[in-house]
């Protein structure tokens, strides 16, 4: 299974933190990234926005499908995360979340083992492969990357 963790890109400041969107820029950082994305993806990658504004602008920018679910909103859990994308081995060969900070960092680092959250750049991605092996799971960290890189 492929898991891509996308951070919303730069978004406007605002009192009503789900009705925030995008800057300009953050426009920008979400098409360089989509670019980057659709170049990589399968076909069939099911993708999963928070229904936060900026979420979903970002994940707009692939042009595909996207589910909205409440559950990827500010403040979900790593295991809200994990379990939404059917992590480790669902149904869906390929699952990317567009969603936010630290709750994606969180999610990164219970899947690298690591004791304290990650940061991930805003529109940046972290992009995981997991395979069931020997009563097991592995996983592997194949990208990651901000839209100032590419």
């Amino acid at each position: 299974m492929e898991l891509i963790l996308w951070r919303h890109a730069e978004a406007e400041d605002g009192l009503d933190d789900l009705a925030r969107e995008l800057t300009p820029k953050g426009r920008k950082q979400a098409a360089r990234m989509a670019a980057w994305l659709n170049t990589r993806l399968p076909g069939k990658c099911r993708v999963l926005a928070s229904p936060a504004a900026r979420a979903q602008q970002t994940a707009q920018a692939l042009n595909r499908n996207i589910e909205t679910l409440a559950v990827l909103a500010p403040g979900a859990s790593a295991a809200d995360i994990l379990q939404a994308a059917g992590w480790p081995g669902g149904n869906d060969a390929c699952v990317l979340i567009a969603g936010h900070q630290p709750d994606l960092g969180e999610a990164a680092a219970q899947l690298l083992g690591a004791r304290a959250s990650l940061s991930i750049r805003k529109g940046g991605v972290w992009w995981f492969s997991g395979r069931e092996r020997a009563g097991g799971n592995d996983v592997v960290l194949r990208a990651v990357t901000a839209p100032e890189l590419l």
